[in-house]
């Protein structure tokens, strides 16, 4: 096993260049796939989950492993279903306990062939691709919104195109948003026809160069390293961010504006500084914003500020069960975190006996070792295990802690 000891720097201020955004990497690289040639992409993501779904799209073997790249495996197994060839799709241990059910029973009811080789519900899948007839399809709003987008991005190859109704509360819309704006750009017709209703008509991609945002989801590690950083002159500058983004996790502006962070944009990039004092209590829905929970429960905790978070329904599916190790790893730093309802996390200021010397825990999750170490900047060096975690997302996040004078040792 690895570790590594995270000790916090004097002082802050750096320039970062973030890593580009795998969620529009990942919908640009199948949307591109599917327009049948070659169009030019930039600035595509570094990151393992990017990287498996190009070994997936360029060289086509008969059984594909996305080992433990969920976006992968959601969106491989729609576009397999609309190939021309059979595939096996699997993961990881972790992958092959994530459930993906809805997303088959709803690519079957659209004329898919998909069979389990394992465990109903789970991967891995067995997968014959085929042309899809398409049509009118329901769907709980509150599953993953990958399987909404892999839905839709296969959506112009059906015969009849896809209506998509979403029932009850619909999570992570702006990941949808994300999906269909691509997708226009791709010269798909694409919309929200009301509320709760998707229309995707049958009609083909069109190949256009594209260029790929930087991720506004790494930046928020960046948000919390200045918000929890002890010196008043702390400032980071991260080039390569839109303001006009259509990441849903570019609301880390907002958010973190009552934790004391200004955001600036400037020629150069997006510069963050400090602005007045944190906010003592935080009350936030997190629903459209769900990546971002970690982060912000790191840093309202390290610096004592109390907080009520709704909207994390999702987080119990992601690479771990996020609830569960959030309050299992900073109960080791002596926070007691209560969750209710599979969906809030709260801290009401209580604490406990921390655990001498602990090392935490990354349960193969990105998010958590990435929203851990700045806490270091409060509570002192931190040993954090698996560091190397981050590649999944954030392949260089301990380099550009180093180069912000972080010391990483081990």
């Amino acid at each position: 096993m690895t570790q590594f000891t995270v000790h916090p720097p004097k002082d802050l201020s750096a320039t970062i260049h973030l890593p580009a955004s795998k969620s529009i990497s990942n919908r640009a690289l199948i949307i591109n796939a599917l327009s049948g040639t070659n169009a030019t992409l930039g600035n595509i993501s570094d990151c393992d989950d990017t990287r498996v779904m190009l070994d997936a799209l360029r060289h086509r073997p008969e059984e594909i492993n996305i080992l433990a790249a969920g976006t992968a495996m959601r969106f491989l197994t729609a576009f397999l279903s609309v190939g021309k060839q059979t595939h096996s799709l699997t993961g990881t241990e972790r992958m092959r306990h994530r459930p993906i059910g809805v997303l088959v029973d709803a690519l079957r009811n659209l004329g898919a062939e998909i069979a389990y080789e394992a465990a109903e519900g789970y991967p891995p899948l067995r997968i014959t691709g085929r042309k899809l007839r398409g049509g009118t399809l329901e769907l709980p709003g509150n599953v993953s919104s990958q399987y909404v987008s892999a839905l839709l991005m296969i959506g112009p190859t059906m015969e009849q195109g896809l209506r998509l109704r979403l029932t009850g509360k619909i999570v992570s819309r702006p990941y949808i948003d994300m999906t269909l704006s691509i997708m226009r750009t791709y010269g798909a017709h694409a919309e929200w026809q009301g509320e709760d209703t998707l229309h995707v008509a049958p009609v083909p991609y069109t190949p256009v160069p594209y260029v790929i945002e930087n991720d506004w989801s790494a930046a928020s590690y960046w948000y919390q390293i200045v918000a929890l950083s002890p010196a008043p002159q702390a400032g980071v500058l991260l080039p390569g961010l839109f303001q006009a983004s259509t990441q849903g996790d570019a609301q880390v502006q907002e958010i973190f504006r009552s934790l004391g962070v200004e955001t600036t944009f400037t020629p150069e990039g997006v510069r963050l500084s400090k602005r007045g004092e944190p906010i003592r209590h935080l009350e936030l829905n997190l629903l459209r914003q769900p990546d971002l929970a970690q982060t912000v429960v790191a840093t309202c905790l390290a610096l004592g500020s109390t907080f009520h978070i709704t909207g994390l329904q999702s987080l119990r599916i992601k690479e771990t069960d996020r609830i569960a190790a959030l309050k299992k790893e900073f109960a080791k730093l002596g926070f007691l975190l209560e969750d209710r309802n599979d969906s809030e996390l709260l801290w009401n200021g209580e604490r406990c006996h921390p655990t001498p010397d602990a090392a935490l825990d990354t349960y193969e999750d990105h998010r958590m070792a990435m929203s851990l170490a700045p806490c270091a900047l409060r509570l002192g060096a931190l040993r954090i295990n698996n560091p190397e975690v981050v590649s999944k997302s954030y392949p260089h996040f301990w380099q550009d802690l180093r180069q912000a004078n972080f010391r990483i040792e081990g």
